[in-house]
């Protein structure tokens, strides 16, 4: 089965969101303002959105399926997956997602500035706060790529547009796909991409709701599971238990919600370039 980038986008979103990650909504467990529900409607809203992104101003492609997602479920499901599928989606299928993004992001001009922040105020994304230059509240820059650089070192998605999506494609994308070929099943491999994304990168969610020392403490927890063993052991799944019970006992504040992005792009990475199916198996290489 052949899948179109649309396609593409929702089942990338569809397998995240399924997948049993320490701290993030799945389809056991929910949080009061969002629900597993919420995720996979929003999956299925902005697949035309996407679909059509190749032949759209990248701006538009944003703010249209935050629209599609606030019209679907009232509430911010997707902004940071949004963000990274988006310019992912205009690279034209025949051409390489490494170079093919930094094309796509060289174009980006004022008005896909000010495109961008209109969807970001409309999303209402939690624990952004003020900052000194190119505040998401205040007038949008010309150069979106520059306020992308100046939020990267405290947002793993703003990260993406100043390195070229260098997480996305170098790390989220093959951690998933290490899995498979390791064997595990797809939501295996995800949760243990997950973890090695928190290990490596504090969540930039965490960190602007509880503060980076909790973002730390999370990561370093994340080290441990990864100590623990592989999604093959029970003691992998016994100290992911732990950690996923700390993350939500205060109220799910502590959601990793930025590696949660993250591990969605990497699905569509996947997906879009041939190398899992729809259900999350390794295409070419058997039943993972």
């Amino acid at each position: 089965m052949s899948l179109t980038i649309g396609q593409c986008a929702t089942l990338a979103c569809f397998l995240e969101a399924t997948a049993p990650k320490v701290g993030n909504v799945h389809r056991g467990a929910d949080f009061d303002d969002l629900t597993y529900s919420d995720l996979i409607t929003a999956a299925i809203g902005i697949g035309p959105i996407i679909e059509d992104a190749v032949k759209r101003r990248n701006g538009e492609t944003i703010l249209d399926a935050v629209k599609a997602t606030r019209e679907a479920v009232g509430t911010n499901a997707n902004l940071g997956t949004i963000l990274l599928l988006a310019p992912m989606a205009a690279v034209p299928r025949c051409e390489p997602l490494a170079a093919g993004i930094t094309r796509v992001l060289s174009r980006l001009d004022a008005a896909d500035s000010r495109l961008a922040y209109d969807a970001i105020l409309l999303a209402k994304p939690g624990g952004l706060g003020t900052v000194s230059e190119a505040d998401v509240s205040g007038e949008p820059p010309n150069d979106l790529i520059e306020a992308m650089r100046l939020a990267a070192d405290r947002d793993l998605v703003a990260r993406q547009y100043a390195t070229g999506f260098q997480e996305v494609l170098g790390i989220a994308a093959p951690a998933i796909l290490s899995g498979v070929v390791s064997g595990w099943d797809i939501n295996g491999a995800i949760v243990h991409a997950q973890l090695t994304l928190m290990s490596r990168f504090p969540d930039s969610l965490i960190a602007r709701k509880c503060g980076p020392e909790i973002a730390r403490r999370a990561a370093d927890h994340a080290t441990e599971v990864l100590q623990a063993g592989t999604p093959a052991d029970e003691s992998f799944w016994q100290a992911a238990g732990n950690l996923d019970f700390w993350l939500r006992s205060d109220g799910h504040r502590r959601n990793p919600g930025t590696t949660a992005d993250l591990i969605a792009a990497g699905l569509f990475v996947l997906l879009r370039d041939g190398q899992i199916s729809a259900t999350g198996r390794r295409i070419g290489g058997g039943v993972a």
